[in-house]
């Protein structure tokens, strides 16, 4: 049995140019937060297991561990829709760290896959489609767009989480919004925000964007400024519509800059939970 630490940071790993980027954008995360990282391969039969297995490890061996982490292969037989989910929630991982290659070809008409790995997950996800700047492992600048949802409260700890690592200074974006309840709603939840990270010093700006297609102009903002990250929360028990055409954090994720994004899955028990340490 593999002895890697509690909370690892999980990749889910196919193969690809795009599983590699994943990875090294884990290792730098890897060394900041001293954990190790998984890379978890999905097959579809028992009998592919040791084959895959064998070709992770020998992967592994082209990227040597680190002082405070290691790096450790796992293969399951499942599906990668359920499977990925399955193991991050019963390793209680502290993250995923996933390569997509965005909407394109037959993605862009049914739909990025990404989104539908994600769902479910305890841990956040950070969808990947470049390697990392140089700058990344500082994470100084991170985007967070708001909306009307109950939901945005849910980035709050992460926040709170990445600023004591990096010293990160968020950016809480919004558009104006011509449904008076709606509007009332995004105000609320950046109330809240400012809050929470008034009371713990957490560096922060208000950013009204322009237009009224939030996921359009954060991907802008973002990349005005070279964000090293946008942090969403993604949608409470997406449709397959959604899916099809394009959940706002669907859009996101498959920005056209490239930028790495953090995807939080709302949480049922967090209403209740209100864990805002």
């Amino acid at each position: 049995m593999a002895d890697y630490r509690e909370n690892p940071i999980i990749v889910p790993w196919d193969f690809s140019e795009k599983a590699e980027y994943a990875l090294q954008h884990a290792i730098n995360y890897a060394k900041i937060i001293d954990k190790d990282i998984i890379l978890l391969h999905i097959v579809k039969k028992s009998k592919e297991v040791e084959p895959a297995l064998q070709k992770l490890n020998s992967i592994i061996e082209q990227y040597p561990a680190g002082e405070n982490y290691k790096i450790y292969a796992m293969v399951k037989e499942g599906s990668i829709f359920t499977t990925i989910t399955e193991v991050i929630n019963d390793l209680n991982a502290i993250l995923a760290i996933m390569g997509t290659h965005g909407r394109k070809g037959l993605q862009k008409i049914l739909g990025s896959w990404a989104l539908k790995v994600i769902t479910g997950s305890h841990a956040p996800f950070i969808v990947v489609q470049a390697p990392p700047k140089d700058t990344d492992k500082d994470v100084k600048e991170i985007v967070v767009p708001i909306d009307f949802r109950v939901e945005n409260k849910q980035k709050l700890n992460w926040i709170n989480f990445l600023s004591k690592l990096f010293h990160t200074r968020f950016y809480l974006c919004y558009v104006d919004d011509s449904d008076r309840i709606a509007k009332k709603r995004i105000l609320g939840n950046i109330k809240v925000a400012i809050d929470f990270m008034d009371t713990r010093g957490i560096p922060y700006e208000i950013k009204k964007l322009p237009g009224d297609n939030l996921a359009e102009e954060t991907i802008e903002f973002a990349h005005q400024i070279d964000a090293a990250m946008i942090m969403v929360t993604t949608t409470r028990n997406p449709k397959t519509l959604d899916y099809m055409f394009g959940a706002e954090e669907q859009e996101i994720i498959a920005n056209k800059y490239q930028i790495p994004v953090m995807c939080i899955n709302p949480r049922e028990d967090f209403l209740r939970l209100q864990n805002f340490n």
